[in-house]
């Protein structure tokens, strides 16, 4: 593993020693700069000859590489794109993500690394992160070293069960993790060297992997149980003792491993769920923004969830502290928000074998005084004739949920129903905009999980805001290292969902949007960052820092994908007395 010429970049050095020569620098990706290497570095890196005459520009190499991917017609065909330029040239691909993130932010993430999942064994180009199995039981320690940096601070893992809506992706469910940190780069500015996806490939149950010649993964039945658990013990201890600084974010487990993972380990490393937390903090920044869209003070809302997996409950959790801060409480507070699960309302009433849905099960009394009493239909039109809901939110992973007689029953009772069908990808939405707004008569407030175009109605033009996790997690993981966090807590999430609330402007309201464009991710990700420095602070759980220090401190730790003059590193000999000066 490799660290001083990096370490050396990020202490802001006019330079950045490296120690390669030769073809090994042109094609490290972390290093090279391709035809961008002028006359002096091609001498002193022996590079003469290698290279076209012409020295380009970072911003010529950004715009001939842009028209390439342009080119291409498909998306799974830019994805393959992008993810070509990543591993050859670093640098220059998030270059390419920071300025056209509106646009290549779909096929780096949802949708379109979705299909690239499905498709991975098929695709395969280059191996990115760190694959562990069950073979490894013993030595993921040493596994671990194989990373190709050593001053890893931010690391998502995923077990490959529940890969978006699409479940067990097998070895194809790394596209997550590797999805996620270019985001965590371009988004919060994390620098690609102090991160890490990683794959626990414990097997896989879909059948069709299984059968598949091309298939990459680890071709047996998906490991459980006691056997499991240990595999993930080992993996945890592994990466506190190897990557003593590192975040953890656990990605697209299987909602009773999610939150069993979640809570085992939340004050054992710094570690957090996207699917319950940062999802939960989309939604309610979601909502914090409709009530001023409507006027209906958030203490009035009423909230019909459907879906009472990890993205559901989480979504529940975090609504439930932010509905008690505004001031509700037992009977109103309970009848605030409910949840529904495949059959129907969750209910104290009848047998409930996941844990996690228990806290938001309604009690018997409570159901039959809304004239759902046991035996009646408790489905989802059911509760939204009997609730009247303000907001309906959809995480259940099942296409055309929101059917036109539930939607124009909402609409009944809310002049500006609030609708976020959320899951992902676009196949698996619960309601397509184009129908929502018929149904309710260009009155309702959308945002979908995945993108989608805006819809005219009547002279007018819809925006519909993508309630994409992408304006979380970056800068909740940013905020966390930058406080050095050594727990993340789910305050933390409550005020990323009030900062990201608060930078939807009344312009964006007036279209119909609810959250911000995705070209002001970077700046909301700052923002949300010094929030939960502050946070973590005021917790007792980060560092001591000013509130006049956060956003410097902040600033500091955002890389930007430029490059800078490279200088030869001393000889292999005189390494360990520089690094011990860098350290």
């Amino acid at each position: 593993m490799e660290t001083f010429a990096l370490r050396y970049e990020s202490k802001g050095k006019a330079a950045s020693e490296v120690p390669y020569r030769g073809t090994r620098l042109l094609r490290h990706p972390m290093y090279t700069k391709g035809s961008a290497f002028n006359a002096q570095e091609r001498k002193d890196f022996g590079l003469e000859g290698l290279l076209p005459n012409a020295v380009s520009t970072m911003e010529q190499q950004e715009h001939r590489v842009y028209a390439n991917i342009s080119r291409k017609l498909e998306p799974l065909e830019k994805y393959i794109g992008l993810a070509a330029l990543q591993d050859r040239n670093e640098h220059l691909f998030y270059r390419l993500l920071v300025d056209h993130v509106e646009e290549f932010l779909p096929i780096v993430y949802t949708p379109t690394v979705g299909r690239a999942c499905q498709e991975f064994s098929h695709i395969f180009r280059r191996a990115r992160g760190l694959w562990i199995t069950p073979a490894h039981r013993g030595r993921i320690y040493e596994i671990l070293g194989n990373a190709p940096f050593d001053d890893v601070r931010l690391i998502v893992v995923t077990d490959n069960e529940r890969i978006l809506g699409l479940g067990d992706q097998g070895a194809g469910g790394m596209g997550i993790p590797i999805g996620k940190l270019a985001l965590y780069t371009a988004a919060a500015g994390i620098h690609p060297s102090h991160t890490l996806p990683i794959s626990l490939d414990v097997g896989t149950d879909n059948e069709s992997l299984l059968k598949d010649e091309l298939y990459l993964g680890w071709r047996l039945p998906r490991l459980r149980g006691p056997e499991y658990d240990s595999l993930v013990e080992e993996f945890v201890q592994a990466v506190k003792k190897r990557f003593p600084k590192a975040l953890l974010q656990w990605e697209d487990f299987k909602k009773v491993n999610a939150f069993n993972l979640l809570d085992r380990y939340r004050k054992v490393i710094p570690c957090f769920n996207d699917d319950i937390q940062g999802t939960a903090a989309m939604a309610t920044a979601g909502i914090m923004a409709g009530c001023r869209a409507t006027g209906i003070p958030l203490k009035d809302q009423r909230v019909v969830i459907l879906g009472a997996g990890a993205a559901g409950v989480g979504i529940a959790r975090l609504l439930r502290d932010t509905f008690r801060r505004a001031g509700l409480q037992g009977e109103n507070l309970t009848r605030a928000i409910a949840n529904l699960d495949s059959k129907g309302l969750v209910v104290d009433d009848q047998e409930i074998k996941d844990v996690h849905k228990r806290e938001f099960a309604w009690p018997a009394a409570l159901v039959a005084k809304m004239g759902l009493k046991k035996g009646s239909s408790r489905d989802l039109l059911a509760v939204v004739r009997a609730m009247k809901p303000t907001v309906l939110i959809g995480t259940s992973g099942e296409p055309g949920t929101f059917t036109e007689a539930v939607v124009r029953e909402m609409a009944k009772h809310v002049e500006h129903p609030v609708i976020f069908p959320m899951s992902n990808p676009t196949n698996k939405t619960e309601g397509k905009p184009v129908d929502l707004v018929a149904w309710t008569n260009g009155r309702a407030l959308i945002a979908t999980g995945s993108p989608f175009d805006p819809v005219p109605y009547q002279g007018r033009t819809i925006t519909i805001s993508q309630a994409n996790n992408s304006f979380i997690f970056p800068g909740v993981g940013l905020g966390v290292l930058v406080a050095e966090a050594k727990e993340v807590t789910d305050g933390m999430f409550a005020v990323a969902a009030q900062r990201l609330a608060d930078e939807v402007k009344e312009s964006d309201l007036a279209s119909g949007s609810l959250f911000p464009f995705t070209h002001e991710i970077r700046r909301i990700s700052a923002r949300i960052a010094e929030g939960v420095v502050a946070e973590a602070r005021n917790a007792g759980v980060g560092r001591q820092i000013s509130d006049a220090e956060i956003p410097k401190a902040v600033a500091a730790m955002m890389w930007d994908p430029a490059y800078l003059p490279m200088v030869p590193a001393p000889t292999r000999a005189e390494m360990p007395k520089l690094s011990s000066v860098l350290a």
